[in-house]
């Protein structure tokens, strides 16, 4: 899929000599080739917590329908290459500082191999500090941001999984989007993004602080907290991540916390596909796990699918 006209987005690298601006491409085609399928699974308990200890022999994958044999397995703390996409937007205000040190709390518990950028958005998404291992760096960044604007959340995302995909250098690559509201001011339309979220390598955590009670939609129209709430949960969802809405400002820190310990125990899965068709086309992915007597209830997220390699949907050679 392409957007049919070029947008604008400010994309301004903080450490580079003066503000840039930066036209994006058409959004790029998404593919893999169906050769090998990698699957990065995560499962929790019903308080959220990592389930380790599971073996091959408890997943089952199903491409289309169709089974397939897996033919790589791991859970292992690999080092990430890791977006913190912070909302800046005026509403953000009051919650600034807090989520900024739930932020950090997050780079705490992470792997310290791990690499990581940072984008605030308000009426525009900006990269305010390149890829880094420096604890320092990242406070520094997140110690300095200013609240103002509308909320650029679909531009921020874009441009995040520009960042992570054409620079990350690890094999393992998300987002952890902070956010307290719905789309106001972005570029990059809802469907485009979806599309995205669903064929890239990246998967993407969101925290939404949103309002309890909001009763601003009246008798026939969602609240847009409510609105915010489903778009969230599917935007995250779509690239096989998972979205936490926290009822109080307290509660960040542990979703981080917990955001970042599901991160080091994901399980991987691979296997070489049945269909070796390379026709472009749309392969949904279901992934079902058969936990032995004594593991609790289990939740289950991974990516919803992928697009073949082939077809309309090829990557054109690089002239």
């Amino acid at each position: 899929m392409r957007l049919a006209a070029a947008l604008l987005l400010t994309w301004v690298p903080l450490s580079a000599a003066g503000p840039q601006e930066r036209e994006p491409d058409s959004p790029p085609d998404f593919v893999v080739d169906v050769d090998l399928v990698t699957l990065p699974v995560s499962i929790v308990d019903g308080d959220g917590d990592p389930v380790m200890g599971l073996q091959r022999e408890h997943f089952r994958v199903f491409e289309d329908g169709v089974e397939q044999e897996i033919t790589r397995f791991a859970q292992e703390d690999e080092p990430i290459s890791v977006g913190l996409v912070i909302d800046t937007s005026g509403s953000m205000r009051d919650k600034r500082e807090r989520v900024a040190g739930s932020a950090l709390v997050f780079v705490s518990e992470s792997n310290p191999e791990d690499e990581t950028f940072i984008v605030t958005f308000n009426d525009q998404a900006v990269l305010e500090q390149g890829f880094t291992r420096s604890v320092g760096n990242l406070v520094d960044t997140l110690n300095n941001l200013d609240a103002r604007g509308e909320t650029a959340l679909n531009d921020a995302v874009w441009v995040s999984l520009d960042e992570v995909e054409e620079r990350g250098r690890m094999d393992k690559k998300t987002l952890l989007v902070i956010t307290d509201g719905e789309d106001s001011s972005s570029r990059y339309g809802i469907n485009p993004l979806m599309d995205r979220l669903r064929e890239t390598d990246a998967t993407v955590y969101i925290v939404g602080l949103l309002e309890l009670n909001d009763d601003r939609g009246g008798l026939f129209r969602r609240s847009p907290s409510s609105r915010a709430r489903r778009a969230l949960r599917d935007m995250a969802e779509a690239s096989g991540g998972k979205a936490y809405f926290p009822e109080t400002l307290d509660e960040i820190e542990d979703v981080c916390r917990r955001i970042a310990a599901d991160l080091r125990n994901h399980y991987t899965i691979g296997y070489n596909s049945t269909n070796e068709t390379l026709d472009g086309t749309w392969r949904e992915v279901e992934v079902e796990v058969d936990a032995p007597r004594g593991f609790p209830r289990l939740d289950v997220s991974t990516k919803p699918g992928y697009r073949a390699r082939g077809g309309d949907s090829a990557v054109p050679d690089s002239p």
